[in-house]
């Protein structure tokens, strides 16, 4: 029998399981408080990941899930390395790719609330001079940049970075837009910005174990990434920050961020305001009745629930995550893998339940062969 027969077999198999297993999920615990229940949702998840991951070709990954706005549970599956053969534990750094993005969105929402940045207010205004020469630049505003409305393209590689389009009128998803930002924002500041982020934003939100830079300590903790066959590849070790894709971190560091955004502070604090929240989580782009876009994060509309999501694709690290403010849910997966994003899907359906259309979002099924 072929590898490629024996892995579609086992996911056969998975799904064949997942079937079969009661139905119980995070929405469902809503109405079932049951320590019973919950321990059944434990043991499903901890029956089927590792069948979904040896099936996928997936050698390690962290899971992290969120109840009543808390860390409910985590656990690390499988090795950092298929060579070495160290397990991931639930203290393993994986590159987290754009989860970065939504994290700077909300650095960028606390400046707005102390004064240092608006929304809506051109970028031209806080730099000394225009990033590029197209006059259209002057277009370009905080909220086009976090709802990917600047007309940038996703990434302009070795070639002269130019606007597409006119800024604010369709979307198109732009690392090149969160680049930009990250420029006008280390002008506004006049300080290293991995300190800056460390300082005020993850240390205050409890995210001790995560960096926009390499840290000494990662040099135990972090995962190596593999190909599409599982080979192992050392992991990048970013000396400076990309506020689109350098953040390292864990999944329950990120569960935590999560659960920030489920319970609003005041101005003066590190939690962002309710205010704050409700206008990140408002839709800026209509894609369809389900799906959105806000100001860093996209969105979907489940019958009357609503939820936040994003992934991160690093090629051979790829995450998912997604999160509910009125249910207090969220879940946060992170792998070492090109084939990470195959089994998001199997995941979330077992842990959060319901059918999230997150997983027809164009760009996501581009990042599950890319």
């Amino acid at each position: 029998m072929s590898k490629l027969l024996f892995r579609r077999q086992l996911l056969n198999h998975g799904i064949k399981a997942l079937i079969g297993l009661s139905t119980l999920s995070l929405i469902s615990l809503q109405r079932n408080r049951s320590v019973s229940a919950t321990d059944k949702v434990i043991a499903n998840l901890e029956t089927q990941v590792p069948v979904w991951m040896q099936a996928a070709l997936i050698p390690g990954l962290d899971l992290a899930i969120i109840r009543d706005g808390q860390l409910f549970w985590s656990r690390g599956f499988g090795v950092k390395n298929r060579s070495t053969k160290n397990p991931v534990t639930n203290d393993t750094v994986f590159a987290a790719a754009s989860l970065s993005k939504p994290l700077f969105a909300y650095t960028v929402f606390k400046m707005v609330e102390q004064g240092k940045l608006n929304l809506d207010t051109p970028l031209t205004e806080y730099t000394a001079k225009p990033y590029i020469s197209d006059p259209r630049i002057k277009l370009i505003t905080t909220r086009m940049v976090l709802s990917h409305t600047t007309g940038f393209p996703n990434w302009s590689g070795d070639d002269p970075l130019k606007i597409e389009f006119s800024p604010g009128t369709r979307f198109n998803y732009s690392g090149e837009g969160y680049l930009y930002l990250q420029k006008v924002v280390e002008e506004i500041i006049q300080q290293p910005l991995s300190e800056y982020l460390q300082k005020q934003i993850l240390e205050p939100l409890g995210m001790n174990s995560s960096s926009f830079i390499w840290q000494p300590a990662y040099q135990t903790t972090a995962s190596d990434g593999h190909d599409r066959q599982g080979k192992p590849i050392p992991t990048s070790k970013p000396k400076r920050v990309s506020v689109a894709g350098s953040l390292r971190t864990t999944a329950s560091d990120y569960a935590q961020f999560l659960t920030v955004l489920m319970k609003p502070g005041e101005a003066d604090s590190p939690r962002l305001t309710e205010t704050s929240l409700n206008e990140m989580m408002r839709s800026q782009i209509q894609f369809n009745q389900s799906l959105s876009w806000g100001l860093g994060w996209g969105l979907e509309k489940v019958k009357d629930t609503s939820f936040f999501w994003h992934w991160g694709d690093l090629t051979t690290f790829k995450c998912f995550t997604l999160a509910s403010r009125e249910l207090g849910t969220g879940i946060v997966i992170l792998t070492n893998s090109q084939n990470g994003l195959k089994i998001c899907q199997n995941i979330v359906s077992q842990a959060i339940g319901g059918q999230h259309p997150a997983f027809n979002f164009k760009m996501y099924n581009y990042s599950l062969t890319h």
